[in-house]
């Protein structure tokens, strides 16, 4: 426990930290870790740390942090507080310590792995293709060559992946064929992919559907120059805009020959009233979700939604594997913390959104703004206004490229042979498209 004589950093950008942590305010604390940059004293870093966990419970980092404030030099020190770092979901804290003790243990290998997990869950792609490419002449196929393979993709260099996965043998353990068939399919759906568009660094729909197999419906009009690149950062959603992204939806079936026979409807508010509409655009009819139903498209206005209602948790898990004919359709979807599992189309990337029906923000009798309340018709009666409703879409700032329904037609036909193949895994990263992050 800390008490006032207790060692306090003495670096002024970490006192900051620790002033936070007087006041309780961890989650502050941790942001001034990260505002801190990664040049700090780590025994000081680790000082900070350590407080912060102490008050937590998190034993096994407060441990691992004392440590290394003990022996801030020692390679078993730094990698024992970067593995908790990684495995307490901060791996900004682990990435300094693991370069350092990587530098101290001489390329070992488990270190290096640590290392590339720390950056791979900070999106830090190219990074982690550096350390291991320099690192070729030493490392294993499984899982090294594997992991440059895997970055490279989501750093955007098809040409390195391409030539690594070349070299790349089949696993001999079999816990590692899965990660292989995976890895086959992101590299075919990159050939579509380019043939589609330019997939170049502002390709979003185009490198949306390479590293996660989803076509991505419609693209955010508002600040593509300034750094969205077509995702939303808030967005107070709109009947039209629903209906937009079904209207895509429909357009995605017919480009690819998908001909379900039901609509899916599953259980939470938000889905009910898009899958309801759903059926009205695509003319089907409408049932209750189950596992096994074959030739369906599941509907999910938000599936992060779906996984807070009761019995969420389970239907997401049957949402994994592929049911023949099975389609799964999420109309919004958080590109800085992805849903446990990856649709295979959606309408919109946000970072934040409120449902049309949700609690909008209006403006009030006395000009300020306000939440409204919520929305409570009957879902069916939310569900027409969504069918009735107008799909044009939003001009935006007019910055942003064309997403005309024609272009979207052309990739989604372009993309047919290899949409809908295989699990529907989580992909934590958002790519090599750069986006602009809000707190």
């Amino acid at each position: 426990m800390f008490s006032r004589r207790s060692p306090r950093p003495k670096s002024p950008v970490l006192r900051k930290a620790w002033e936070s942590l007087d006041s309780g305010d961890v989650p502050g604390a941790l942001r001034q870790l990260r505002a801190a940059g990664e040049e700090q004293p780590l025994g000081e870093v680790a000082l900070v740390v350590r407080r912060a966990a102490d008050s937590v419970g998190f034993d096994d980092l407060a441990r691992a942090a004392a440590a290394l404030t003990a022996e801030p030099g020692r390679a078993q020190a730094l990698y024992d507080f970067g593995y908790a770092c990684v495995e307490r979901d901060v791996p900004y804290l682990a990435i300094p310590a693991l370069r350092g003790a990587l530098r101290r243990a001489e390329g070992s290998l488990t270190v290096l792995r640590e290392l590339v997990s720390a950056y791979e869950r900070e999106g830090r792609h190219g990074e982690a293709v550096t350390e291991l490419a320099r690192r070729e002449g030493t490392f294993q196929d499984w899982p090294d060559r594997y992991l440059l393979v895997f970055n490279a993709v989501l750093a955007g260099d098809l040409e390195l992946a391409r030539r690594q996965h070349a070299l790349l043998p089949d696993p001999e353990d079999s816990m590692w064929q899965g990660a292989r068939e995976r890895q086959n399919r992101v590299l075919e759906r990159a050939a579509d992919a380019e043939r589609a568009g330019s997939l170049d660094l502002t390709d979003l729909r185009g490198w949306q559907y390479v590293i996660g197999g989803t076509v991505l419906g419609t693209l955010s009009p508002y600040g593509f120059t300034a750094g969205m690149n077509g995702r939303w950062a808030w967005v107070q959603d709109s009947p039209g805009q629903c209906l937009r992204g079904l209207l895509r939806l429909r357009a995605l079936l017919a480009a690819a020959e998908v001909r379900p026979r039901s609509v899916s409807l599953l259980p939470d508010r938000d889905s009910q009233i898009l899958g309801l509409a759903a059926a009205e655009v695509l003319g089907l009819p409408a049932e209750p979700f189950e596992a096994d139903r074959q030739d369906t498209v599941v509907v999910a206005y938000d599936l992060d939604g779906l996984a807070v209602h009761d019995g969420g948790p389970e239907l997401v898990g049957s949402l994994f594997g592929r049911t023949p004919g099975q389609v799964l359709h999420a109309h919004a979807s958080c590109w800085t913390d992805p849903p446990a599992i990856t649709p295979d189309s959606v309408g919109l990337l946000h970072q934040s959104v409120v449902a049309p029906w949700g609690e909008q923000l209006a403006q009030g009798p006395d000009g300020g703004v306000r939440r409204g309340p919520a929305d409570d018709r009957p879902a069916a009666e939310i569900a027409a206004g969504i069918v009735g409703a107008d799909p044009a879409p939003d001009p935006g700032d007019g910055e942003g490229p064309a997403d005309d329904d024609a272009g979207f037609t052309a990739f989604a036909t372009a993309v047919r042979d290899t949409w809908l193949r295989g699990d529907r895994a989580r992909v934590r990263s958002a790519g090599p498209v750069p986006g602009s992050r809000f707190a």
